[in-house]
This record gives C-alpha cells, structure tokens and sequence, in this order.
C-alpha cells in the first residue's frame, strides 16, 4: 500500500506548474497532493433547488435562478465603469451587476438565451439584484444536477489573481481526484473502520469535495475528523507505552524522616480530600519504578505547591535531590519563599538560582548540587545551564510548563544518568477535551478544593457610573487593614494611549485616595526591575495601601492581605487571564472581593466573559466559557491547527468524536502495544509518514 502519488509536488498536477504551485505554497501552505487533498470546501451551498424570481424576499441567502438574459449593457465609462444584465423568469426580473472582467463575461453571455444564475441577492435602491453572480448557460443543468452541493474553497487575493478562484478551484479537485482517488490508502485497520462505522478512507475525500448528497457529506466529514483525532491519540498513548516499557526510573521506596516529619509537625493545615487523593497518585507512581510523568492541575491557591513539597520530600528520603523550574524570576521567587516558609526549621538545604544570582552565591550553589548537600533547587531557565550539574536528581518539577519550550525541558532530563520523575503543574484549568490532546501522554491529577478556611472570592460587576461607590468600598475596606489592587489592561507595553490610561487612572485613584493618609504602590512594564521589585516590596510588607498595576501582577504575587482586586476595562480581558487576576487576592482568612469595571459599549462575548466571572469561581468551569468563546486557536497562546495538525475537526465541537477516537486509540494499543499485527500495518505506516511535530505536544 503506497501513498507515493500523495506526495507528488502539486506543480504535476495539470494546469498547475511550477510558478502557480509556488504562489499555492506561499500563501496556502499546499506542497503535495495530499496537501490539496486536505484543502477542504469551507462551505457547500444546494443547488439542487431553482426558486422563481418573485420569491426573493431576504439578502440573508444565496439563491439559484433561471430565465432569460433580456438587455446587456455598459454604464459609466474607465474605473466606474459595470456591466449590468437584466435577468427575467415567467414572474418578474432582476438586474446582475458586474465591476469587473466586463468584456470577458460580456462576450460570455448573449441576450435571448437562457441561463443558470447562483448567487446573494441585495437591495439596492428597493430592488433585489446580484453583484458577480455565477452565470452558466441552462444546458449544463443537468451536470449541476449531479452535483447539487457546491463546494467554495477559501482562496486569497494573491491567489485568485494567479487564477485560483473559488469556481478553478473547483475544477482543479475534479483532476486531482480523478488522478488520484483510486491510489488514496486506506489508514485504519478492516476492524476499527467496521467497528466505528466509517467512511473508507478514499470514499471520503470524493465526498468531501463533491458530496452525493447531505449523509454522504456528514459521513465524509466525520471519517476525516476521525482520523485527525484518533491519529493524534493513537500517538500520545503509544508513546506513553513505549515510555513506560523503556524508560525506567528510581523506584522511591521509602517514606522516611523529610516526608512525616513535616506531615506531622509542619504542614499549615489538614490535606484537602483532593490533595490527599493526589499525593496518593504521586506517590504510586514513584514507587513503582517507571518514571513518573504526571499533570497536576489546580486553581490558584488549591495548593499544587504543597504537594509539589511533600513530592519532594519523599525524594529526598531516597537520597535524591529534587528542582523546580518557573517561567519567571518573581514566580520562582514566590516558590522559593513558600518552600522555605512552609519547611520552617527543617534541616533540608534549598537555594534559588535566577539570571540575577550572583556570581559568588551561584558558584557555592552549583558546588552544593554536585556534593549532593543542596537538596531543592528553584530556579528559571538558570536550571539548565551546562554548568548546573546534580549529584543524583530524583524528581523535576515544572510550574506553568507551556511556557517552556521542548528542548528546554529535555536538558532537564539529561542532568541525570537515570532518567528523573517529571510533575508538571499548571494554575490554568484546562478543558477536558484540551487536556485530552495537549496532555494525552501525561497521567492528570486535578486538585479541585479550595483548602480549608479560603473563601470563595465574591465578584461584582459595575459601569463608571458605579465608581464613587467603589471608591467608597475600597476605602471602608483599607480602614479595616486591608489592601486593594488596581489593574489596568496595558496590552501593549509601548502603546502610548494604554500607558495614557494608566496614567489617568492613577491621577484619579491618587485624587481620592490622597497623601498622607493613603499609599500608592505603582508597577507597570516600563518601571526598571529594580523600581518594579521595589514597589512590589513595598506593597507586600504594607507599607502602602493599594497597588495600581497592569498584568504584571497577573502571575507570583501572594499578598494575603489584599482582599479587593479592582480590574479596570475589565472587558479588554480574557476570561482566563480575568481568572488569573481574581486569584491575587482570596489568599487569605478574610473575604475577598473582585469587582470588575466595564464601559457600556460591551460585545456580546464581553458581556458572556463578566456574566461567567460574576456567576462562578470554578477554574474549570470557566476555561470550557473560554474555549467556547475563544475556540481552541487561542487557548495558551497556539494555533489549534498548528498545535495538533487539525484541518476539520473542532476540540469544542466534536468532544464525543474525541473520546470515540481515544477510546479506539486505546483499545488498539492494549492488543497491539507495537501495532506489529498485520491488519494494524496501515495505522503504524500512515503514523511513520506523519510530518507533524510531535513534539509541540506535551
């Protein structure tokens, strides 16, 4: 079985050629057959319905008549210049306007003859007419007929002026289907395709493009979306099986002095059921030999660093030593201050090694990791320097890991001759059907309590004409030793009219909460690190009352004295960076308060991303609103296509087909862990031609 003719350079195509195949390359990526092949219609209108003239009543539609072409003529002279035709039909007439290619369609169409128009009517002056419609004599009806869903490919400007309109488009998958239809292999194993009820592959490629009817297109469209899907899980998993055949890991026996010496005289407060059910999963998984690769997710302020902790500990009762890396210097930092606040006067050596460590202090650390005295390192991407060597690294810990290239984290693994347990944690809730395929490989443990006396934070939503009453609020709630955030959404740190913003929202913040009776801390993308740190000092040792900030703020600062967080535009904001912010304050005993500032001029999505912050505090919850709204493209900053190579199916839409298709991805691989079997040679040969980059997952 080949897939050789897929592969052939578009320019073999006939009436393509090598200058055409260039431009098809450059602005729609399309190298090979199979590339065009995947190019599928963005839409499919019903040609198989004629309506009358006189039954035109809405713009909304596109319509097909026919009738007779009754007057052609030339209005208006060079650039202004159109072609109008009147068009009529045994119940009324309608005009058909063209801008351009006059002389062309012109010599095209002759007056008396009948014709087949497709197109969208408008209103124009109280009368319906068609602005470049598609125009065909009325013989070729009976070909249209054959064909009464229409394909429109999207194209672009370059494009169509190279002559691949949405019409050529058309005509040039006609050839290629006709090239190569017949050649197109099959990729699923006779027993998945019949126990899933599926399309055959090359079946679904002619119907894609030239559907025999609607059933034939939603049975097309769901074996293609099947093979994105599955072909994905079927990957991640086998590579997962493979992992945990091969790669073997330090089994951590023991539960010694480290772990139940802080259990019983440190920890802050009892476990959550969460927690406890996490830690439980952890600690299977160190204890069985095969190297840990874990997910743990948890809102802000769950407590994924306390289990992160307890992990550690129990590494360090097998004589290991254990890293965290941080996207940043503030939210290693923060870990580090919590590490060594919540080990108290344990005899455990930990340090913290950042791009501003000095010299003298990284030289002591990286001779402390290599006699094995330095037990916990924090850091940034300081860990992976050539020169931090580990005497004998158990576990790695990696917070907010999508911010972390693949090659970054793989030198992690490479500081121990016996691969390391690796948990990766996230503070971003992730949608199931996201997690299924961003994280397949991985195991998931979710931390889905808050610990015991955290509040929910209680969120409001108000208009400009609320501020005085804010201010109000704010003031009562400074009176009672509490302390409050500002954040403006400075998107863009060089955007001048943001900073403006800013600006004025400080003047007006510093007007009524003037010295000396109030303190102002002040942070944004601008300040120097130094004046950033120092105005953030300032605010966590309260010895200023409200900090005005932007987003800097959004990820590393625990003050758990600050009960109000105030976001100003909260309507220029992503639902999950919304979240984020709200997860500043709740930290503590006190109820906290999260009150978000609006303009009256909110789209429809604004107004859904306020109502959903006001309506719940559930992380989860709120990332599936996100990726409703969104759509998987945003999600963590990556294009759904270019994260995981899909072309037509949707993570938010097509959640049953996910799970169908790694429910089949599973049940191969339990009987076939290797896919040696004869009849599962075409999954294992189509996964070896893939060209997609497995690495962008996880």
């Amino acid at each position: 079985m080949t897939q050789h003719i897929l592969d052939t350079p578009v320019e073999y195509l006939k009436g393509i050629g090598p200058s055409r195949a260039e431009m098809l390359r450059k602005e729609i990526g399309v190298r090979t057959f199979g590339d065009l092949l995947q190019h599928y219609p963005f839409r499919y209108v019903d040609r198989s319905k004629f309506y009358s003239i006189s039954e035109i009543n809405s713009d909304a539609a596109w319509v097909q008549l026919k009738g007779k072409i009754t007057s052609i003529q030339t209005i208006g002279t060079g650039r202004t210049a159109r072609l109008v035709m009147t068009l009529r039909d045994n119940t009324g007439e309608t005009e058909l306007v063209f801008f351009q290619g006059l002389k062309w369609i012109a010599d095209k169409v002759k007056t008396g003859s009948e014709y087949i128009v497709f197109g969208k009517p408008s209103l124009f002056q109280g009368r319906y007419n068609f602005t470049h419609p598609d125009i065909e004599p009325a013989d070729e009806e009976a070909q249209m007929q054959q064909e009464p869903l229409q394909p429109y490919y999207s194209t672009t400007e370059k494009l169509k002026s190279r002559g691949f309109t949405p019409r050529n488009f058309v005509r040039i998958m006609r050839t290629l289907l006709a090239q190569t239809w017949k050649s197109i292999p099959e990729t699923l194993s006779p027993h998945v395709l019949r126990m899933a009820q599926l399309m055959p592959r090359a079946e679904a490629f002619v119907n894609v493009h030239f559907p025999r009817d609607p059933h034939s297109l939603a049975k097309a469209r769901e074996r293609i979306k099947f093979d994105e899907l599955f072909f994905i899980q079927l990957q991640l998993l086998r590579l997962k099986h493979l992992r945990l055949e091969k790669v073997r890991s330090r089994a951590f026996m023991r539960v010694g002095s480290y772990l139940n010496d802080f259990y019983h005289s440190y920890l802050p407060f009892p476990l959550t059921g969460a927690q406890k059910r996490v830690m439980h999963e952890i600690r299977a998984d160190l204890g069985d030999g095969k190297q840990m690769n874990r997910l743990l997710q948890g809102d802000v302020g769950s407590g994924k660093t306390l289990v992160a902790l307890m992990s550690m500990l129990i590494t360090l009762d097998n004589d290991c030593q254990a890293c965290l890396m941080a996207p940043t210097e503030i939210l290693a930092a923060q870990h580090f201050k919590t590490i060594t606040n919540l080990l108290g006067s344990m005899p455990v050596q930990v340090a913290l090694l950042t791009g501003s460590t000095r010299k003298k202090e990284r030289t002591s650390i990286h001779e402390g990791l290599l006699s094995g005295q330095l037990q916990i390192l924090i850091g940034t991407h300081a860990l992976i320097e050539d020169q931090v060597q580990f005497k004998n690294l158990g576990l790695v810990v990696i917070d907010e890991q999508h911010r972390f290239g693949v090659a970054q984290r793989a030198r992690l693994w490479e500081k121990s001759t016996v691969p390391p347990h690796v948990l990766v944690m996230t503070a971003t809730p992730i949608p199931r059907t996201l997690a299924m395929t961003l994280y397949g490989d991985l195991d998931v443990s979710v931390i889905d309590e808050l610990p015991p006396g955290r509040k929910p934070v209680k969120t409001y939503h108000f208009y400009e004409k609320d501020r005085f009453k804010v201010f109000r609020f704010m003031k009562e709630q400074i009176d009672q030793g509490r302390q409050v955030y500002v954040v403006y959404p400075l998107i863009k740190e060089s955007d001048k009219l943001e900073l403006q913003a800013l600006n004025d929202g400080i003047d007006i913040v510093m007007q009524h909460f003037p010295l000396p009776q109030y303190h102002i801390s002040i942070v944004h993308g601008q300040l120097k690190p130094g004046d950033k740190e120092s105005e953030m000092k300032r605010f966590v040792e309260k010895k200023t009352h409200i900090m005005v900030a932007t987003t800097v703020i959004e990820v590393g600062v625990d003050v758990p004295n600050a009960s109000v967080m105030v976001i100003e535009n909260a309507e220029r904001f992503g639902l999950s960076q919304l979240h984020q912010l709200r997860g500043r304050v709740g930290r503590g005993a006190d109820q906290s308060h999260c009150i978000l500032m609006s303009s009256y001029k909110l789209t429809t999505d604004g107004r859904k991303r306020l109502e959903t912050m006001v309506r719940t505090t559930d992380g989860f919850e709120i990332a599936e609103v996100d990726l409703h709204l969104r759509g998987p493209g945003d999600i963590q900053g990556t294009q759904q296509s270019g994260l995981v190579g899909l072309k037509l199916a949707n993570l938010i839409k097509d959640e049953k087909l996910l799970r169908m298709a790694r429910e089949f991805a599973f049940r191969v691989l339990d009987e076939d862990p290797r896919l040696e079997h004869p009849e599962n040679q075409p999954m294992l040969q189509h996964l070896q031609s893939s060209e997609f980059d497995w690495g962008k997952i996880s």
